[in-house]
């Protein structure tokens, strides 16, 4: 898989995609990154990809002519990629998506957006749309670098075990959390393991592994 992201600060993602499994996942040859400076298309002498809203209202958006342009010279390099977005108006994403994106098998474009937002017209060249939480943050950089990770690591080889993804939680988008685990040593601080997980009784297990998948309490 080839996953461009267009963003303002390439920089970002060194740390995050060059450690643990986004690495392993680059060394097995699972996916690819390329990195597209949004500046590299700015307007003028000055790369200007900003400008004030029609309307008024505080800070800047990012004008439609630059993300176009790196979003189109994205396209260029990869025809049957999917662009994605990240923005508080999308889809909220799930692990339903993660696993459609990871099943694809083809490329992705991310947009990071930066500012107050982005000119509404930019979404006609993008394919989809997603909403990581309901909470704001300063750029798109952190949802592109979430979305990339839950996807790459479904790709084939990159967790190693043949049922690791398949135990975790949220695997059908409900409520449904992965149960709590130990190991060694059998007493922590007075804390032991639960007698059941070392019973060997394999059905007993899976019934309190079943009883025990929730959320903790608030």
């Amino acid at each position: 898989m080839k996953i461009q992201i267009i963003t303002l600060f390439p920089e970002m993602f060194t740390g995050v995609h060059g450690n643990s499994m986004l690495w392993k996942a680059q060394d097995k040859g699972a996916v690819t990154f390329e990195y597209i400076d949004l500046r590299q298309y700015g307007l003028g002498p000055r790369k200007q990809v900003d400008d004030t809203p029609y309307g008024g209202g505080d800070g800047m958006l990012l004008k439609p002519e630059p993300v176009v342009a790196a979003i189109e010279y994205a396209k260029s390099q990869d025809p049957d990629a999917l662009v994605l977005l990240p923005t508080p108006r999308g889809k909220m994403y799930k692990q339903s998506d993660a696993k459609e994106l990871a099943a694809r098998a083809k490329g992705l474009i991310i947009v990071c957006p930066r500012y107050e937002g982005y000119d509404e017209r930019i979404t006609r060249w993008i394919d989809r749309q997603y909403c990581i939480g309901n909470y704001v943050l300063t750029g798109g950089e952190l949802p592109a670098m979430i979305m990339i990770d839950s996807v790459v690591r479904l790709l084939p080889g990159v967790l190693g075990g043949e049922t690791s993804a398949e135990i975790e939680s949220f695997q059908t988008d409900d409520e449904n959390i992965e149960f709590p685990q130990y190991t060694r040593p059998e007493v922590f601080r007075d804390m032991a393991v639960p007698t059941v997980l070392l019973s060997g009784h394999h059905a007993e297990i899976a019934k309190w592994r079943a009883e025990n998948g929730h959320r903790a309490a608030a």
